[in-house]
């Protein structure tokens, strides 16, 4: 069990290269547990910072747990954390500015969290989504708040939507728990 130490990520370095020897960071990683395994997330608040802090109050709120992932798509991303799994809506908190990042800056890689939202860059919420491949498309367009640095055969493992519905998943995996590292 995790206590109140720094976390390695010796595992991580396929994803992270060379910041693979840094620490992490107790209140910084998010640990959310999905039936095939424990997925550890380095959340970026040098990158959103309002959105980490956004994702933090959720997670300890237990606002994340059995949430589904309500929409899945092959080769593109895993998105959940809309209350009734619909997906059109929040949590009871205001929308979130947008925090894009330049591409010089972070990418959407495989592993990396970004906060979902609707046509408006000022409308993210409590909806994210985790990436399968590299999408260059969602650079500089989307919020990225986190990084998967270990755990992402769980993610892989999680049901997949229907192409043809836009990846809406019909009996969808869930997120059987978040919580923030220091508070293990």
């Amino acid at each position: 069990m995790l206590r109140r130490t720094i976390l390695t990520t010796a595992l991580a370095a396929p994803v992270l290269g060379a910041r693979a020897q840094r620490a992490l960071d107790p209140q910084n990683t998010l640990l959310m547990q999905l039936k095939d395994g424990l997925v550890t997330i380095q959340l970026r608040p040098d990158l959103a910072p309002q959105h980490v802090e956004r994702i933090k109050v959720l997670t300890r709120r237990g606002f994340y747990n059995n949430i589904v992932f309500h929409r899945v798509i092959e080769g593109f991303m895993a998105q959940g954390g809309h209350p009734t799994g619909t997906g059109t809506g929040g949590s009871d908190l205001p929308n979130l500015p947008a925090e894009f990042s330049a591409p010089s800056v972070a990418r959407f890689l495989r592993g990396t969290c970004g906060m979902a939202r609707s046509q408006s860059p000022g409308s993210a919420n409590s909806q994210f989504f985790i990436m399968f491949a590299p999408n260059s498309g969602l650079d500089g367009q989307y919020t990225i708040w986190g990084q998967v640095v270990s755990g992402m055969e769980a993610v892989e493992r999680i049901k997949r939507g229907d192409a043809a519905r836009n990846g809406v998943v019909v009996g969808p995996d869930r997120i059987q728990s978040m919580r923030i590292a220091a508070d293990s």
